[in-house]
């Protein structure tokens, strides 16, 4: 079931990324961290929604930053 729901993020993150065509670079970076934050969280708490949500938020502010 956990390989099923990281498929799912990790299909979802793709069909999110499509979007970024029209965004500056720094809203691209923006997203792509919350998007690598949230797998990242995810795997290392276990799936638990809260390490997702955190993973993703850490993410995109590192995103942010890099994209200044």
């Amino acid at each position: 079931m956990r390989k099923i729901n990281i498929c799912f993020v990790g299909l979802g993150l793709v069909i999110a990324l499509s979007g970024c065509s029209g965004m500056s670079r720094q809203g691209q970076d923006t997203a792509v961290g919350a998007g690598v934050g949230a797998v990242g969280g995810a795997i290392l708490t276990g799936g638990s929604a809260l390490g997702t949500v955190g993973g993703a938020v850490v993410g995109g502010v590192i995103g942010n930053q890099v994209g200044k």
